[in-house]
């Protein structure tokens, strides 16, 4: 079987789970990463096996630094027939116009707009969208952890409207360049971009988001308040949720109350960097009134697109055509479930 040629363009937060995931998988195999810096996750990519390519301005100082490099981000371009491309929010547009001149295909992440590609990703609302596409983007992590609950439940219960505020973490825990450090900062610009993000994949969805950055960089806190079509009771969305193949169940009276002890509960299942790519919900905090549900979930901002960029290459490169097939696969690599 021949296998995807996969490259990332990005070795950074997202980048370099994403090739840790790619290089996991018996259908596509990681040919390059890029980086613009000789730092210390450069060193790891290379101390990983990841050939290494970089902007031709850069080379001198990967030679100073003795990390062995490839060839360029043009070459890497040469090698792949798919880019990740992991790069900060607003770089990806840059990169565009050297995917289609290599004629490859490429991914872009959440930081991007929706007008980029036409087309945003996820992979149980709507994967067959991106079957074949040249380009494609993944949305957020924050629209992810919407979309994997939101979806199966206007499957099976058609949802009339949703009212989502997201307590977010301020910055990445490996960042320190962000803030607040001590206190609470609303997004006063409403709706906030993560509705019309989640509408992207599910443009029939009436929802309205409001958001708040807090001093916390373990994960990001969602409160949803959905309105159903029809009335329906608190077990029926607990097995929906429990049926989902990427959201996880807990329970507070286990002790798993915070963010704090679910990150800490990640580091137990002995995952890659302690990743929860599942999307987690207090099934003691699920409940449904007449046709309201309301509902708690955590997303670990640093790994839940992860699995979703591996079955978007698997659709773009037309590898498995069934988005259940492709979610199991990815699954069983990353021991998710």
């Amino acid at each position: 079987m021949s296998k995807a040629k996969v490259g990332v363009n990005g070795y950074g937060t997202i980048g370099k789970r994403v090739a840790a995931a790619v290089s996991k998988q018996e259908d596509m195999e990681v040919v390059g990463v890029t980086k613009t810096k000789p730092n210390f996750e450069a060193r790891s990519a290379a101390d990983r096996g990841f050939d290494i390519y970089v902007p031709e301005e850069s080379l001198r100082a990967f030679e100073d630094a003795d990390i062995p490099v490839k060839g360029t981000i043009r070459e890497l371009c040469g090698a792949a027939e798919i880019i990740v491309d992991c790069t900060p929010g607003g770089i990806g547009r840059k990169y565009k116009a050297e995917y289609e001149s290599a004629g490859i295909k490429a991914i872009f992440q959440g930081g991007e707009d929706h007008s980029l590609t036409g087309i945003s990703f996820n992979s149980t609302a709507n994967y067959s969208e991106s079957w074949g596409a040249q380009f494609s983007r993944v949305v957020s992590c924050n629209t992810t952890g919407l979309l994997r609950t939101l979806s199966p439940i206007d499957r099976k219960i058609k949802i009339k409207a949703v009212y989502a505020t997201l307590i977010r973490r301020a910055t990445d825990p490996g960042d320190s360049k962000s803030g607040p450090v001590n206190g609470l900062e609303p997004t006063v610009k409403l709706p906030t971009h993560h509705g019309p993000d989640v509408k992207s994949v599910m443009p029939w969805l009436n929802i309205n988001t409001m958001a708040v950055k807090a001093s916390t960089t373990l994960m990001h806190l969602h409160t949803v308040a959905v309105e159903m079509e029809k009335e329906s009771g608190t077990e029926d969305i607990l097995e929906i949720m429990r049926s989902s193949p990427r959201v996880r169940l807990i329970n507070s009276k286990s002790g798993l109350k915070g963010t704090a002890e679910i990150m800490e509960f990640g580091k137990d299942l002995g995952r890659d960097r302690s990743d929860m790519y599942e999307i987690v919900v207090w099934e003691d905090g699920v409940k449904a009134v007449g046709n309201m549900l309301y509902y708690y979930q955590a997303i670990h901002q640093e790994s839940d697109v992860v699995p979703e960029n591996v079955d978007c290459i698997r659709s773009m490169c037309k590898l498995e055509e069934d988005a259940h097939t492709s979610v199991s696969k990815t699954n069983r690599s990353l021991g998710i479930n």
